[in-house]
């Protein structure tokens, strides 16, 4: 099943889009989540039914906009609503248990609001076992390429099988980049022992390692190395200009780290000219 997040935002329904046909190429039912926090508007001293009321109506009428929106572009996608309590990116947490991907918009109104971009990235992604997916509101031409974004650890495998598998179903290339750097000593005179011809091949093969565990399982998947001499983050918003999805991994190793993605995921879910997944290890 996919989750995905709704507020009736520009953005949510890119979000609702997005999930749609990723719904109907996974062949999952697909699941519509509303939340809203109504706690500051149940204090005891200061009551405020009357617009707890309209919060109610103003979620259930956002859901039946989004329920068809959803049938009347994948109409054999298997859709519920629900409409739920709480703050958004715990609602998120709770639903995501069931869920084979969450996806929200980038930004929005109200509900998920507030937990689009900062609280999904930091709190949702960094917790939840599947993919969460970032989407922007704004249009863009379909290019049939998936990057991923990958290091020599081996928690970049579990992006790179997601990968593989969106590009199966979107026959699509899937471009894995990598990007790195040499330290600052490695430019002064003297002082410098690389052999850059080295360093170089050795970087190449920390593409092609991971990418021989699954490109057996996917020979109809065009694979393209990506690989560069530069800032990470710097590499892959590039690359994410003349793609569909850009995909990253989320170490997520404990309760504190999984709190907080590292600097290449927050960089390119702020930054990232595509839709954004994040996928936990």
């Amino acid at each position: 099943m996919i989750v995905v997040g709704t507020d009736g935002s520009v953005n949510s329904r890119a979000a609702l889009e997005w999930a749609a046909d990723d719904a109907f190429r996974m062949r999952e039912p697909l699941r519509i989540v509303h939340a809203v926090d109504r706690s500051p508007y149940q204090i005891r001293k200061f009551p405020n039914d009357t617009f707890l009321d309209v919060l109610q109506r103003e979620g259930q009428r956002i859901l039946r906009e989004a329920e068809e929106l959803v049938r009347e572009r994948q109409p054999t996608v298997e859709v519920t609503t629900e409409d739920l309590e709480g703050r958004p990116a715990e609602v998120l947490r709770e639903q995501a248990k069931d869920a084979t991907e969450v996806v929200v918009g980038s930004q929005g109104l109200g509900g998920f609001a507030r937990a689009l971009l900062g609280s999904v990235s930091m709190h949702v992604a960094g917790h939840v076992h599947c993919p969460v997916v970032v989407v922007r509101g704004k249009q863009q031409p379909t290019y049939l390429e998936v990057v991923a974004g990958v290091d020599d650890s081996p928690e970049c495998e579990p992006a790179l099988a997601y990968a593989f598998e969106q590009a199966k179903l979107r026959g699509s290339t899937l471009r894995v980049a990598h990007a790195w750097q040499l330290p600052v000593h490695a430019f002064t005179p003297g002082l410098s022992s690389y052999d850059t011809d080295e360093v170089r091949t050795a970087q190449h093969q920390i593409v092609r390692d991971p990418v021989k565990i699954f490109s057996a399982d996917y020979p109809e998947v065009k694979l393209v190395e990506d690989v560069h001499c530069a800032h990470p983050v710097n590499a892959l918003i590039d690359a994410s200009e003349r793609a569909d999805l850009l995909v990253v991994g989320s170490h997520g190793r404990d309760a504190v780290g999984s709190m907080l993605l590292g600097s290449v995921s927050r960089g390119v879910l702020c930054h990232a000219h595509c839709p954004v997944a994040v996928v936990r290890a």
